[in-house]
């Protein structure tokens, strides 16, 4: 099929309808067969077009006169009916606004039951009389044990972080933009021919919200969505609610919005504060969740707003092009506290970190908790005797290996109730976000079809559900210790005698969530051996726990690295080669770190890499073709 370019955007006109579909039409002017359908199995086209007028608010003429000779009101839509057909008139206008083809294409949007439709090819292939497995059929392709072979890991990749920039416009103004536009279609095209499903972009709530609250402009990630769509690629759409700048990897300046700041400068509570006070500017503290700091909203109350205005203004490309929605729970994106900040200078690899639990939000709670549990003096902070950012655990009264004060009462509780506090943290954020995203989500059993009136060709792809993701951070550093200070401080209560994540997959499970982990690139072998490290070992425990509790598990490299070692590591994790324990499941998606210059100039390599990934002969890499966008 020749591939679909970009047509001009064209007036949205709701008092036409095209006559020979009944949909209200969005281009100003009757439809051709060159342009895009809209069509709905088990309606007739009177029917599904006065469902799409309703939708629209739009009077319909033949209701009308149902209603006058009836001398009643006409039956409404049911919910699910509406919202199939809002959902189907709003794909077809973002479709319509994408494509303008050199070739008769025709574009529709259908009912179609993937699972139904699998489920009977398995059975035309056990009633075939000589017993054999159709081409068409998924289990036809076994391998050599008889058994099902492990399904392609997809792999996404990360662009850069400054993919979107503010841009001074006249008066002063600062609008978010793509920064190099040209040149950022130009590497999509590789990364698709390369045979990469999609990317990762960061949604910075210091962009898209950084004049004044709920004042949101999206246009830049509107743009980056039909780029991707044309090139047929998905996004992984990270809502960044931290600023860049400080982790590792940060060679960009983006703060979180001007107006939460001024917050912060009248109210520095609202960050995140160790023991000697230090504010950290980073991301906002979940000790104010509930507090109506933000110009009276909560948090909380924000985070969700700007998804939901998120969702709203990307609806045309969700489930085919928006794959998931991750959710910012800290720094970096990432579900913990800021116990390790590099960017600053305070802490350095390995050292165990420092709690974070200073400020008036957070010592409260804790001084209510300490009272419930009868010791008032528990509630006055930290443990006083765990050390510093840089120290390490034989260094600190606290983390001792052998007498450490982490295995008292005190320290048990102390320990339960800070991880407590960050795992009910992403218990709100997400109860709240993932009744926005299931209200956003595509209508079940959807597809839209691509037809070429030239070649015949035909190409279906299933609208699927937007996914809820949070990411979790790979803290391996000391993790071979008794204690694992370095999870502790971040907040994962797990030690040597303590599993500390299998409570995080209980809590991702109750709103159907999907964890990403960091760090699946390293070898135990390549860290510093008093540093206790097992990124290999951290790796297999969440790949456990994420299967005993059925959440689906993503992994992200940590460092950008193109070397053998790295990129086989890569593949033995994702695909739960893993030597320490052949028995771990697979990873559900990778999504790689990150598209730039380096990943460029070791092209070669990564392009073998993702042949790798997708169980090709890495010499066919260069084979892979963009056909069209729904491949």
């Amino acid at each position: 099929m020749n591939a679909l370019r970009v047509g001009q955007r064209q007036r949205v006109s709701a008092s036409r309808s095209d006559p020979t579909c009944g949909l209200p039409c969005t281009s100003g002017r009757p439809h051709s067969g060159q342009l895009l359908l809209l069509r709905r199995r088990g309606l007739d086209w009177a029917a599904f077009g006065r469902s799409v007028n309703v939708a629209h608010g739009m009077s319909d003429p033949s209701a009308k006169r149902d209603k006058v000779r009836a001398g009643s009101s006409s039956r409404p839509l049911s919910g699910t009916v509406w919202k199939r057909a809002r959902h189907a008139s709003v794909l077809q206008q973002t479709c319509e606004s994408l494509f303008a083809s050199s070739a008769p294409v025709s574009v529709e949007v259908i009912e179609h039951n993937a699972a139904q439709e699998s489920e009977q090819l398995r059975e035309k292939a056990a009633n075939d009389e000589d017993g054999k497995a159709t081409p068409q059929d998924p289990g036809a392709a076994m391998a050599s044990d008889g058994k099902q072979p492990k399904a392609k890991v997809p792999v996404y990749v990360m662009l850069q972080l400054d993919t979107v920039w503010r841009q001074e416009q006249e008066g002063g103004v600062y609008n978010p933009v793509l920064k190099t536009p040209k040149a950022l279609n130009e590497c999509l095209q590789r990364l698709k021919a390369a045979g990469v499903t999609g990317v990762m972009v960061d949604v910075w709530w210091g962009m898209a919200e950084a004049e004044a609250p709920r004042k949101y402009n999206f246009d830049a990630y509107l743009e980056l969505l039909r780029m991707a769509a044309l090139n047929g690629l998905k996004v992984q759409a990270v809502m960044s609610f931290h600023a860049a700048g400080g982790n590792v990897g940060d060679n960009v300046n983006i703060p979180l919005p001007d107006w939460v700041l001024q917050v912060g400068k009248e109210h520095p509570d609202v960050f995140y504060t160790d023991a000697s006070g230090c504010r950290n500017p980073e991301c906002l503290s979940l000790g104010c969740d509930n507090e109506a700091l933000l110009l009276g909203r909560t948090p909380v109350e924000a985070y969700r707003d700007f998804v939901q205005a998120f969702l709203q203004a990307t609806e045309g490309y969700l489930g085919w092009v928006v794959s998931e929605v991750t959710v910012g729970l800290g720094p970096a994106g990432e579900m913990r506290y800021p116990s390790y900040p590099e960017g600053d200078g305070r802490w350095r690899f390995p050292g165990i970190g420092e709690f974070q639990c200073y400020d008036k939000y957070m010592l409260a709670d804790l001084k209510e908790k300490a009272r419930e549990v009868g010791h008032p003096e528990w509630g006055h902070g930290g443990p006083h005797d765990s050390g510093n950012y840089t120290k390490c655990p034989w260094e600190t009264g606290f983390f001792d290996p052998q007498n450490g004060s982490y295995k008292t009462e005190y320290g048990d509780f102390f320990l339960q109730w800070y991880s407590g506090m960050l795992i009910d943290h992403a218990d709100r954020v997400l109860g709240e976000v993932a009744e926005v995203v299931r209200g956003w989500q595509c209508p079940p059993q959807m597809a839209i079809a691509c037809s070429n009136a030239e070649d015949g060709t035909k190409t279906l792809r299933q609208l699927e559900e937007v996914k809820l993701g949070i990411k979790l951070a790979g803290v391996h550093w000391w993790y071979k210790s008794s204690s694992h200070a370095g999870e502790l401080t971040a907040g994962y209560y797990n030690t040597r005698h303590r599993n500390g994540y299998k409570a995080i997959m209980e809590m991702l499970g109750r709103h159907s969530a999907v964890a990403n982990f960091t760090a699946v690139e390293m070898r135990d072998c390549e860290q510093p051996e008093y540093a206790k490290c097992s990124p290999q070992g951290l790796l297999a425990q969440l790949q456990e726990d994420a299967f005993e509790f059925g959440i689906p598990l993503s992994g992200e490299n940590a460092l950008q690295r193109y070397d053998k070692f790295a990129l086989d590591q890569i593949e033995h994790a994702s695909y739960g080669e893993e030597a320490i324990d052949s028995n771990c499941p697979q990873l559900k998606r990778l999504t790689f770190l990150r598209m730039g210059q380096s990943m460029f100039d070791n092209w070669d390599a990564f392009e073998s890499f993702i042949a790798r990934m997708n169980r090709r002969v890495p010499g066919d890499a260069s084979e892979y073709k963009v056909n069209n966008v729904f491949q």
